[in-house]
């Protein structure tokens, strides 16, 4: 999908290194607001080219699916798979997606993870973001400077105590949805390669969101991580 395609000033901009990413750590999440009318981007950094299994058309394909499930339009801004590293290029291309788009709040990837690109995917996206709403930085596109309310984390691979839950049990079934259309990563195929994707994978995921909803007293929720202090806007009393 091209940028173009997109609506300008959205709610949520939610960064992934790779297509299934962003289903995995907060598909509920973005299914929930999604419903609300909220407005969603999802922008994979890669078209993981490096895939185990599947090809990058087949993944793309998968992909659409998924936003699709969730509600939701995506982006790809083709950086290489295995090669997010922290350069000058990539905090540009990211930064003026954010400018691009002007989110309220931007998401990506718990920095750790078994997987290097999970973590510098969230390096990224946090240097991104700062630059982003500088006004001087890269003014000569004449998009104007955007710096988002704020940078949450979620989680991929991994359980880490979060700061704070959503609320998913009305959603869960879309994101179980959203990870089976992902049939390449997450089923086993005779020609396939074994990996920890198609071992059980969305079932430790579920898993994970049962546990986290159970801690809250709900049926599902997903975990966040703050970069900084939330502030509450309701009363702690109920009254």
């Amino acid at each position: 999908m091209k940028v173009s395609q997109v609506e300008n000033k959205i709610d949520i901009l939610a960064f992934g290194a790779h297509a299934d990413d962003v289903e995995i750590g907060m598909g509920g999440t973005i299914a929930k607001y999604a419903a609300m009318g909220k407005k969603i981007l999802i922008c994979d950094l890669t078209k993981a080219e490096l895939s185990s299994n599947g090809t990058v058309e087949t993944r793309m394909e998968e992909a659409k699916k998924a936003a699709s499930i969730l509600g939701v339009e995506r982006i790809s801004l083709d950086l290489p798979d295995r090669g997010l590293y922290l350069t000058a290029e990539a905090v540009e291309k990211i930064a003026m997606a954010i400018r691009q788009y002007k989110p309220k709040l931007l998401f990506a990837p718990y920095y750790e993870d078994r997987h290097p690109d999970h973590g510098n995917c969230a390096r990224l996206v946090e240097e991104a973001a700062f630059s982003a709403g500088i006004r001087k930085y890269i003014e000569h596109t004449g998009i104007e400077a955007h710096k988002a309310e704020n940078l949450y984390l979620y989680m991929i691979n991994g359980f880490h105590k979060p700061d704070f839950v959503v609320d998913i049990s009305a959603t869960m079934g879309k994101k179980l949805d959203s990870l089976r259309a992902y049939e390449s990563q997450f089923q086993k195929s005779k020609t396939g390669v074994m990996t920890p994707l198609v071992n059980g994978y969305i079932e430790s995921v579920e898993a994970r969101e049962r546990l986290f909803g159970q801690g809250a007293g709900v049926d599902f929720a997903e975990g966040f991580i703050s970069k900084k202090p939330i502030l509450l806007s309701y009363d702690l009393l109920g009254e």
